[in-house]
């Protein structure tokens, strides 16, 4: 952030101060959203969990909701294309799946 004042002493005297904290550049779309309280305080503590403000928290949560709509938009129209999955090919899914989060679990 750049803060620019000028300070004016009592002799008529001005010198321009600039000030430079931190230099964020990023264009932003600004919301507004209401929900429950319940729902407001939990966003809040899983924010502070996460050691991040709740505007990032609830950008990820957006970001996933997204994804995983994407996802399914695409498996929808790979069946569709190509017929329902196997409940082999189900299986095998999950396996990886759950392995993955395992590893990634040990990992951290």
């Amino acid at each position: 952030m750049l803060r620019s004042s000028f300070d004016c002493l009592g002799s008529g005297f001005c010198k321009h101060i600039v000030v430079c904290v931190t230099i964020v550049c990023m264009q932003v779309d600004r919301l507004s959203i209401t929900m429950d309280p319940d729902l407001g305080q939990a966003v809040r503590a899983a924010a502070a969990r996460a050691r991040v403000s709740v505007s990032s928290w609830l950008t990820s949560a957006a970001v996933d909701r997204i994804r995983n709509e994407l996802l399914g938009a695409a498996l929808d129209e790979w069946e569709a294309e190509d017929g329902p999955f196997s409940d082999s090919e189900l299986d095998a899914a999950a396996r990886l799946l759950t392995s993955s989060r395992s590893s990634s679990n040990t990992a951290a």
